[in-house]
């Protein structure tokens, strides 16, 4: 859900777990002119065909890649492998449609799904400000619907996601998460 504290809780995991990346799809968005517009004039960014997915898919696999290398390739030397061995790298990747794109959704080892109601979401939209800035009635004609249509296909999907209550204190929900990630970390 838009506004909902993906990127506040990746910041914050960011400072707290070593060897930590991030990979944000806001930073794949098409430009403003290749994004199409529906037919109540809302620019249509709540969509996959509004983001470079296959650009980000190629970032994902080459950090992947990376990062792989680094711990299994037999053509290093014993030195560098042991570092790597002995290092956890994490990478987090957030965003608002990251399980509607099978060759990105299957990549993740966990999977996280923050909540807000209506009320606190709209709240929190007309707060910040965006670039380019909401129109008037985006968030209730498009933004909230999108999120709602995109929601509802996400819960067809059988997948491991856990769901938090972004209305929980920051605090509380980076405990969680972090908790949840180093204890997966320990059983691999």
């Amino acid at each position: 859900v838009t506004n909902g504290g993906k990127t506040t809780l990746t910041n914050e995991l960011l400072k707290v777990l070593s060897n930590c990346s991030k990979i944000s799809q806001d930073d794949y968005f098409k430009s403003d002119a290749e994004v199409a517009t529906n037919e109540r004039g809302f620019k249509r960014y709540d969509e996959l065909e509004a983001l470079e997915m296959e650009k980000m898919m190629e970032t994902v696999q080459s950090w992947i890649s990376q990062h792989n290398n680094c711990a299994s390739s037999e053509d290093k030397l014993n030195i560098v492998q042991k570092r790597c061995e002995d290092t956890v790298h994490f990478l987090v990747v957030e965003g608002f449609l990251l399980y509607h794109y099978e060759s990105l959704d299957n990549v993740f080892d966990r999977r996280y799904f923050l909540t807000v109601p209506f009320e606190e979401c709209k709240r929190r939209r007309s707060s910040r400000v965006y670039q380019p800035p909401d129109p008037p009635g985006y968030f209730d004609g498009y933004v909230w619907p999108m999120y709602i249509k995109h929601k509802k296909e996400m819960d067809k999907v059988q997948r491991d996601i856990v769901f938090i209550d972004g209305t929980k204190p920051q605090e509380e929900i980076l405990c969680f998460v972090y908790n949840d990630i180093t204890k997966a970390g320990e059983s691999t």
